[in-house]
């Protein structure tokens, strides 16, 4: 595909061609089936923006609980209290530890709200027919992409807590309801972004240009 500037677009659909999701192979667009790993063939994701919607809401949705129920306890003595994300990052920053308070809140509250974010903003601009912008649209797209896989620093944290502090009576941690919803919405968001098909925005520059 060509950028922006271009006035010709010449796709690989446009050229008869496409591709094969699971090997990669260039085929001839009337094959059905690949000619090198038989999977079928499909010139984009099927039903990508819809599916893309249905996930990123249930993201959403997953936000809510994963902020306000506990990610864990940590008990020390018999004694504890249960932690929200950001309750933690509070703690963090009033125990002077404010690089780790700072890579918490950007990883586990920024990253998170600003992955959903870019996928509203991306199938908005898909609904409404933006016509240019077509790359700075797949660079917040691979932005996006990216950085998702670090939201699960929390998790990460948790089980590692869980696994290691574990003294009988005398501390232990114990993993909380947010932590669930928490992991539930990263993995939600996750394939959310894996369905939305970049080629849609690039659609719009090649019918711009017929």
């Amino acid at each position: 595909m060509l950028n922006d500037n271009k006035s010709q677009v010449i796709s690989a659909r446009a050229a008869g061609l496409i591709g094969c999701h699971v090997c990669t192979r260039v085929n001839p667009e009337d094959n059905k089936i690949c000619r090198i790993c038989d999977a079928p063939l499909h010139s984009r994701v099927p039903d990508s923006i819809n599916r893309c919607w249905a996930l990123t809401i249930t993201a959403t949705l997953l936000l809510i609980p994963a902020n306000l129920l506990p990610m864990m306890t940590i008990t020390s003595f018999g004694n504890g209290e249960p932690d929200t994300i950001l309750s933690g990052v509070i703690k963090l920053f009033q125990a002077e530890l404010y690089p780790i308070g700072i890579i918490v809140f950007v990883a586990s509250i920024m990253v998170p709200v600003l992955k959903i974010l870019g996928l509203y903003f991306l199938m908005i601009s898909l609904h409404a027919g933006m016509n240019y912008g077509f790359r700075s649209r797949t660079k917040i797209f691979r932005v996006v992409d990216f950085f998702g896989k670090w939201s699960m620093l929390d998790v990460f944290v948790v089980s590692l807590l869980v696994a290691l502090v574990d003294i009988g009576d005398i501390a232990s941690v114990i993993p909380g309801l947010g932590t669930t919803a928490f992991c539930l919405m990263v993995i939600t968001t996750m394939f959310a972004a894996h369905s939305f098909d970049t080629r849609l925005i690039w659609d719009r520059l090649e019918d711009k240009d017929e």
